[in-house]
């Protein structure tokens, strides 16, 4: 548990970053993804989900 809370702080901490940094990058960002298909979006959406997964276990077991 105390994982997901690390990966989940983690998470939010990085995307307050790319707001408070890239304001209108991000603003542009949210333009793109309002035009983009629904199944685009969701695959990108299971990708990253999968690959930060793989993140977060590599993570636990190689580097305790």
């Amino acid at each position: 548990m105390s994982i997901f809370i690390f990966a989940l702080g983690l998470l939010l901490a990085v995307e307050g970053l790319l707001y408070a940094i890239a304001p209108i990058f991000m603003k542009k960002l949210a333009a793109m993804l309002i035009g983009t298909e629904e199944d685009k979006v969701r695959q990108s959406g299971i990708i990253a989900a999968t690959l930060g997964a793989v993140l977060i276990y590599i993570a636990a077991r190689f580097f305790r």
